[in-house]
């Protein structure tokens, strides 16, 4: 497994397009790290949910109001 983290940019993205891109990088490679970053406030809800269900790491960091990342892991 490669310790390289795969960038997943969402930004000016709407819901649940944040989501959507995660798990289309997700059924490309499915264990590895990947920077998932979000403009979307409710991409919070539907990302952690997603991880929690999926058995994934997943930290958010908020950058400002309009700029999330997510840190996941599996």
């Amino acid at each position: 497994m490669s310790d390289t983290v795969k960038l997943i940019d969402a930004m000016g993205q709407p819901c649940p397009m944040p989501l959507l891109m995660l798990k289309r990088a997700l059924k490309n490679q499915a264990h590895g790290q990947w920077l998932l970053k979000s403009s979307d406030p409710h991409s919070k809800t539907d990302v952690s949910r997603y991880c929690h269900l999926h058995h994934l790491t997943c930290e958010m960091v908020k950058i400002s109001e309009q700029e999330f990342h997510y840190h996941i892991e599996s």
